[in-house]
Formats: C-alpha cells, sequence, structure tokens
C-alpha cells in the first residue's frame, strides 16, 4: 500500500496553471472571433486547474486556455480530466485540428485516464489554445485543463498506468480468487463478493477510460452510459447480497435483513427499466436511481456497524474496506454537482480504495474460510467421536475400519473386540456416573496402550473395540494381553471384592472375511474369554474341519 500512495502522488501533481475563459457555442461563431472576444474579456472566466461544470447541451460549449509566463519553447501535452464521455475538438485559429474520445480507433493519441493533445516545440508558448466540448447526453462530469512539459507529462502518465493497472489487477485477482473458494467451498458468499468487485472495478474503468484506453475497448464508448449504470446498480445488489451473509445479519441484525435484500433486488429492476423502450419505465427509473443509491449506501453502512455492535466479526472487515469507498463516493456526487472543485483526485482515490477495500475484505473472507473450516471439522468431529470417551462412534469406526480392509489387501490385520467384565454391578452399586468415569479413564488407557495408526471406537455400552494393521497373531495377542493388564492396574473398584477387568476376543483376517465376520469371531473369542474366567485375552478358535488359509508374514509384505 505504501507503494500505491507513493504512486498516487506521482499522478496527482498539479501542473503548470492556464488562465481560461467560457462560452457556449453560437450559430455563426468562428475560432478566430471566439479568440478575440476572449481578448477582450467577454468569456465566462475560470480557473483551468479546478474542475468545472461546463453546459454541454445545445451545440456545446468553447473553452480558451491562455499559458501564462514565463514562457519555453518546449514540446507540451494539453491534458483534460477525467476522459468524458463525448467528443472534445482542439482548434486553431483556422478550424479543427484534432478530436479527442473515447471511441476513437486505438484510443487518445496520449495519455492514459485524461485526454491529451501534444502540441510541437514549433508551437509558440504563447499560443492560446481553443476547445469546442461537443455537445452530449446526459449530466457531464467537471473539467480540469493542463499544460505541462512532455518529459513531466510522461512521468506522470507512466505513474498513473502503474498505479490503476495494480489496483484494477488486485481487484480482479481478489474476484477470481473469490469464485475459486465459492467453487471449493459451495459458498455463495464468495460468489457475491466477486460479483460485487467485478462490477465496482468495471464502474471504475468506464469513469477512468482505462477501458477504452489501454484496453483498446473504443467500441464500448457509444454504450458506456448504459454499461456503467447497470455496473452501478448491481454491484449495490451484489454487495447488499454479500454483506447479508457476510455479516450474517440474520443473527446480528434481523430487523435490517429485509431492506437490505429488498435492496439487492430493488437496484436490478431499476437497471430493466432504464434499460426498455417504455419512456415511462425510463423516467421513473432515471427518477429513482440517484436516491435509491444513495440511500442504499447509508443503510449498508447503518446496517454493518449494526451488525458490528451486536458482535459479528466480518462486520468490522465490511466497514473497513466500504467506509472510506462510500466516503469518496460521497465526496464525487459532490463535485458532480460543483462542489469540491480543488479535489480532483477524488475520481482516482476511488480506484485506490476500491484495491483497498478488495484487499481488506478478502482478509475477511480468508478469516471466514478459516471459520467455516474450523466449524466444519469440529462438527465432523463430534458426529464421528463418542460424546463421552472421546473415541470413534460406532459408526465412524465402522467406517474407518470398511476404509482400512480395502487398504490393507495383502497385510495381516487383527480385530480386538474389548467387554469391560462386571460393568453392570460397577453401575448398580456405585452409580452411572462412577461408570461413566470408568469409561473415560479405560477409553484414555487403552488410546495410550494403542498406536497412533490403530483404530478404536467404542461399539456400545461397554464394549470397544480395535482394528490393528500389519500385525501377526502372535503381536496381536501380545497387544491384547498388554491391554488387558494395563485396564486391570487402574483399580477401578467395581465392589469390595472385585476390581474392573476387561475380556478381549481376538480374530484375525482371512482373504474371504467381510467386516461383520470377522467382528463376530472377535465377538464369540471375547465370549470364550468370559467364559474362561475374565481378565484376558482369548484368540479365536476356528472349529475343526475348516481350513484355515494361511496370512503372509509381515516381512513378505511390501510397505
Amino acid at each position: 500500500m505504501l507503494g500505491l500512495l507513493w504512486l498516487w502522488l506521482g499522478v496527482v501533481r498539479a501542473a503548470v496553471p492556464l488562465d481560461g475563459g467560457w462560452r457556449e457555442v453560437r450559430e455563426g461563431d468562428t475560432p478566430a472571433a471566439v479568440i478575440e472576444q476572449f481578448r477582450q474579456g467577454q468569456l465566462a472566466a475560470f480557473d483551468p486547474s479546478l474542475l468545472h461544470g461546463f453546459p454541454r447541451a445545445g451545440m456545446g460549449t468553447w473553452v480558451v486556455l491562455r499559458p501564462q509566463p514565463p514562457w519555453v519553447d518546449e514540446e507540451r501535452v494539453l491534458t483534460i480530466y477525467p476522459p468524458a464521455l463525448g467528443r472534445i475538438t482542439i482548434y486553431d485559429q483556422k478550424g479543427p485540428v484534432a478530436n479527442l474520445s473515447l471511441d476513437e480507433s486505438g484510443g487518445p493519441p496520449l495519455g492514459h485516464g485524461r485526454f491529451a493533445y501534444r502540441y510541437p516545440a514549433s508551437v509558440p508558448a504563447a499560443t492560446l489554445i481553443l476547445i469546442r466540448l461537443e455537445p452530449t447526453e446526459g449530466l457531464a462530469p467537471p473539467l480540469s485543463f493542463h499544460l505541462e512539459s512532455l518529459s513531466s507529462f510522461l512521468a506522470h502518465d507512466a505513474n498513473w498506468l502503474t498505479l490503476f493497472s495494480a489496483c484494477f489487477a488486485v481487484m480482479l485477482t481478489m474476484a477470481l480468487m473469490a469464485l475459486c473458494f465459492a467453487l471449493m467451498l459451495h459458498d455463495n458468499t464468495f460468489s457475491w463478493y466477486a460479483g460485487y468487485i467485478f462490477c465496482y472495478a468495471l464502474i471504475q474503468s468506464v469513469q477512468t477510460g482505462f477501458l477504452f484506453h489501454p484496453l483498446e475497448l473504443g467500441w464500448l464508448a457509444p454504450s458506456a452510459g448504459l454499461l456503467e449504470s447497470a455496473a452501478i446498480a448491481l454491484s449495490v445488489a451484489f454487495a447488499a447480497l454479500f454483506m447479508a451473509r457476510f455479516c450474517e445479519l440474520q443473527r446480528f441484525a434481523p430487523l435490517l435483513r429485509a431492506p437490505v435484500l429488498a435492496l439487492a433486488i430493488g437496484m436490478p429492476m431499476l437497471v430493466l427499466m432504464r434499460s426498455s423502450s417504455i419512456g415511462l419505465l425510463v423516467d421513473v427509473a432515471q427518477a429513482l436511481v440517484d436516491p435509491l443509491l444513495i440511500l442504499g449506501a447509508m443503510l449498508m453502512l447503518l446496517t454493518a456497524i449494526v451488525a458490528a455492535a451486536h458482535g459479528s466479526r466480518h462486520a468490522w472487515f465490511f466497514l473497513v474496506g466500504w467506509t472510506p469507498l462510500l466516503a469518496l463516493t460521497a465526496l464525487s456526487t459532490a463535485q458532480l454537482s460543483g462542489a469540491l472543485p480543488g479535489m480532483g483526485w477524488i475520481s482516482d482515490a476511488s480506484v485506490v480504495a476500491g484495491a483497498f477495500e478488495a484487499i481488506v475484505l478478502s482478509i475477511g473472507l480468508g478469516d471466514r474460510a478459516l471459520t467455516m473450516r474450523r466449524d466444519r471439522d469440529m462438527v465432523r468431529a463430534l458426529a464421528d467421536n463418542d460424546s463421552l470417551t472421546g473415541v470413534l462412534n460406532r459408526r465412524a469406526w465402522n467406517e474407518a475400519a470398511e476404509a482400512m480392509l480395502a487398504d490393507s489387501a495383502g497385510r495381516p490385520l487383527a480385530l480386538l473386540f474389548l467387554d469391560l467384565d462386571r460393568f453392570k454391578l460397577l453401575n448398580d452399586q456405585q452409580g452411572h456416573r462412577a461408570g461413566d468415569r470408568a469409561l473415560i479413564e479405560v477409553a484414555e488407557a487403552l488410546r495410550a496402550e494403542l498406536r497412533p495408526s490403530d483404530l478404536l471406537g467404542r461399539y456400545g455400552g461397554e464394549e470397544f473395540i480395535a482394528m490393528l494393521d500389519g500385525v501377526v497373531q502372535e503381536q496381536a495377542m501380545q497387544v491384547a494381553t498388554r491391554l488387558c493388564r494395563r485396564v486391570h492396574r487402574l483399580e477401578i473398584p467395581v465392589n469390595p471384592e472385585f476390581m474392573l477387568s476387561v475380556s478381549i476376543g481376538v480374530a484375525m483376517r482371512t482373504f474371504s472375511d467381510t467386516l461383520e465376520a470377522l467382528i463376530e469371531r472377535a465377538d464369540q473369542a471375547m465370549y470364550q474369554a468370559k467364559v474362561n474366567g475374565r481378565n484376558q485375552a482369548r484368540m479365536y478358535d476356528r472349529p475343526r474341519g475348516l481350513e484355515n488359509q494361511p496370512w503372509p508374514q509381515v516381512s513378505e509384505v511390501d510397505d
């Protein structure tokens, strides 16, 4: 941002001052007669370095500029800012010498963000400059005129082009990034943001002339007025939709959500009315658009303030990005009515503010994406984990176990089915709180004893289940025996006679096993452990007469 500000200072430096006069064009005017009237003081005087509104109805307006001494005969450039819609003709005493227009093929002869005409050194520096502002429809923005050396002009022009190219690149990059997030996260908030930033960039590219030069889209100039109006209306609509979701108005400002959404619907309706061929609709839309824009901007500002005051974190991002832009828009609107003539930098500053807003809101969207990811992970954890013990619940364990079975083809795999001994007696004699505490302690002990890659879950009640990947039968029995000892060492009393223990059934996966078959065999082995005295591990005994398919050893399996 410091670099952008440095470039901006290079853009808005004042040029050499001029004296000026103007009057409306009348029938029978000649360039020589207009210049003579200026010399006799018959034209309305104005300061060309300040923004001044000129009538563009009727036949147009004559503008005469007189360079002030000291005069230096060198190449110099006349610039007209901003590059308004319509045609501007440069005259000498004999007649027209150049036409400046946004829809000229190839754009203006010189300059970006302003019209420019180059005077060679052979033209005396004291020569009066005659300009005709041709008539145009619609509201014409105020203009300022500057005359500067060619080297100074080129330096300013390079600064302008660098600054605005960077600003528009930032806005479009942020919009494209938001579209990518919208596709990945399936969240329309990012789509509304992208639409808003794109429309705002389009508005500024029309107002500054960037769309026509250097982008060379002069063929859009005849419809630039309608294009700008449509972009303004759509930008407000997208901004309202974006704000409603981004600032969570339904939660933090529910009473203001409906007016904001009504604004989002109303602005596109005005565009449709204005672009229709029905005169009444066009007139109504033209009368309503400016008041609705002002009221809409103030409504969104108020809504953001209310949402921020009620705890919306993202409303603060919206306020930081939106408020400078809103202030500059209000100042720019005031300039159209003749106020603030010395603040010619407002229009350019709006582009810089747009890039700043795009960056701020993108940071806010990044924060939103991280929040959404954290919330999604939290919801997923709550859905997958047992609320009491923190290990996988039965559904999540089954899904993970099926995936492990599919991924572990060619490797040995063991399933352990664990059932706490005399747990019902513990609940009956000490209460369910004691039973819950026992389940929590057992789960922590089992988790500490198993590897991170082993799947541990609560199968139901006092039953736990674990799947061990890459272990042979001897290793599986060693692990199961170790788990029995670990639970018994917790010394959780069931009653004065018994300590809490666990019985574990172990089953080794065979080539034809499904998860259900594997669990069933481990469950049968666990029952055998119960029958044989509890607090022990038991390997599933395959019935006689059923061949056992050997499983490859770990050393024979490729990693």
